[in-house]
């Protein structure tokens, strides 16, 4: 789902990009004559340049110790790898999929639905990923013992869920809107309100990583995270939309996000290393 290259064999290869490109539907073995035998995987296209966030942005200042100092490159990926060890079977709990009712008590907030597909970058769903969100409480406050900013921990809200595809590529989650909350990047800075987001493949080599915002949100020209995006229309396609069809009478606001994995209408992806100092 994330990282996988063209084709493994015994050297290294380029960078694993784009929608696929051959007929190949999965990682397979292919044995021919006395050559070697080819872990053969789907092709991808380049990735567009300004897709994603430089590893080293100024003004972002975690970045300017945490980036690496030298061009990454990809290590060969062979069965081991993209097979193994495996996501198992066992779907997600009873409420993991709706953060309102984890415990015994009503969180504090406006209740929203959150709900959007994950697609290739030819629109083909991607069914049974595993989809696991993060996020702040009402009041900017995750229930994390580094986060110590003066704003209530809701004792009925943990911030934590998750859930699968289905074959559609569908996904939906039930939760609070999220608070804004200060950080230490530079004199009175304020995260805008947003859910972390993190989708894993059929091993734990396909992770990605990535943040969704709320419209309209007066943060959004100052936040460091998201002017580092190069492209505009990849800031955009961070930013969810109001949806009325998704919205519960008398209980719930609906937000519709699509995530697109590759090519030119790609989700921006972060580096997990940089993202802020709590969690």
């Amino acid at each position: 789902m994330s990282s996988t290259p063209s084709t493994a064999q015994s050297s290294p290869q380029g960078p694993p990009t784009g929608s696929p490109r051959g007929p190949v539907p999965g990682p397979q073995r292919r044995d021919g004559g006395a050559g070697p035998r080819l872990l053969v995987l789907r092709r991808y296209e380049d990735v567009p340049a300004g897709a994603h966030p430089p590893h080293d942005f100024p003004d972002y200042r975690s970045t300017v110790l945490r980036h690496p100092l030298r061009a990454p490159f990809d290590l060969p990926q062979r069965l081991t790898e993209v097979t193994g060890p495996v996501l198992d079977d066992r779907r997600p709990a009873v409420h993991d999929d709706d953060l309102t009712r984890q415990h015994e008590g009503e969180p504090i907030g406006q209740r929203i639905v959150v709900h959007g597909r994950v697609l290739d970058s030819d629109g083909r769903a991607v069914p049974d990923a595993l989809v696991e969100v993060w996020q702040a409480n009402a009041g900017g406050r995750y229930r994390h013992d580094l986060d110590r900013w003066p704003s209530p921990v809701d004792p009925n809200f943990s911030g934590v869920g998750r859930t699968t595809t289905d074959g559609e590529g569908r996904y939906r989650f039930t939760t609070i809107m999220p608070g804004a909350y200060p950080w230490r990047n530079h004199p009175n800075a304020w995260r805008p309100a947003h859910i972390h987001f993190s989708l894993f493949g059929r091993a734990f080599t396909q992770r990605l990583v990535t943040q969704m915002y709320f419209p309209d949100d007066s943060l959004f020209a100052q936040d460091p995270m998201i002017r580092s995006i190069p492209d505009p229309k990849g800031v955009q396609r961070l930013v969810s939309r109001f949806d009325w069809n998704a919205t519960e009478p008398d209980w719930a606001l609906g937000y519709e996000w699509d995530i697109v994995l590759r090519g030119d209408a790609a989700t921006p992806f972060e580096d997990p290393d940089h993202e802020e100092d709590h969690a």
